[in-house]
């Protein structure tokens, strides 16, 4: 049986917000609707999504704010803004921000699915051919990370599930700065103090396996985060 596309609903207006639920989950989608952009920022860091569907105008914290910490998390995620704003410059800002759609309410929800649908099989096929999700090269290391082989000069490091999900994170975001509390919230689904230190250790260690290559640095970032440098 197939597996659902997960799709991370925000939209403050419940009445809206419960319609649209209503109908993806008609549609087969597996829908989480949240009421303000911080709560579906939440969401996301404790859940794994296909998809995302924001409302621009929301309390707490707004889709375009909301979009800018999704995308530090995860920069391939494909979403669509919902907004009752029609100003060009409005829609020119949310695709600056790698938004893959934007929709005017009122709109109706035929018009929402088959962009959805559109979206959704442009980034399938961008997933699909990018073997970089379970495969790296950096420097003069090959990362595996199905299998949790580093390997480097005929040697091969067999990695603990948590040291194959940081490294990969890391090699996601080459040389690019990796944020302790994304990290955390990723593979430890909880920033706690006993966690970070949990995590401290683990980039030790992977610190130790990228010595072979002096052009290879995996940085602290001081009061951010992690930054692995290298050439791929």
């Amino acid at each position: 049986m197939a597996t659902k596309t997960k799709i991370l609903l925000a939209e403050d207006d419940k009445n809206l917000g419960s319609v649209l639920k209503a109908y993806l989950e008609a549609k087969g989608f597996n829908t989480t609707l949240c009421i303000d952009g911080k709560e579906a920022l939440e969401a996301f860091k404790r859940g794994e999504f296909d998809f995302c569907i924001f409302d621009i105008m929301m309390p707490v914290m707004d889709g375009f704010t909301l979009a800018k910490e999704i995308r530090k998390m995860d920069k391939r995620m494909p979403f669509l803004f919902l907004t009752a704003k029609s100003m060009q410059e409005d829609k020119i800002h949310g695709f600056e921000l790698g938004a893959d759609d934007y929709l005017t309410k009122p709109f109706s929800m035929e018009e929402l699915l088959l962009r959805i649908k559109a979206i959704h099989k442009r980034a399938a096929i961008k997933q699909k051919d990018k073997s970089s999700d379970t495969h790296f090269k950096f420097g003069k290391y090959e990362f595996d990370h199905t299998r949790q082989i580093l390997a480097v000069n005929d040697k091969q490091q067999k990695l603990t599930s948590k040291e194959a999900d940081l490294l990969r994170l890391l090699c996601q975001n080459m040389n690019n700065v990796l944020d302790r509390s994304v990290a955390l919230n990723k593979i430890w689904y909880d920033d706690s103090y006993f966690n970070a230190r949990s995590m401290d250790v683990y980039i030790t260690k992977l610190r130790k396996y990228l010595k072979e290559d002096p052009d290879v640095e995996l940085i602290n970032v001081h009061g951010v985060g992690f930054k692995l440098v290298a050439g791929m």
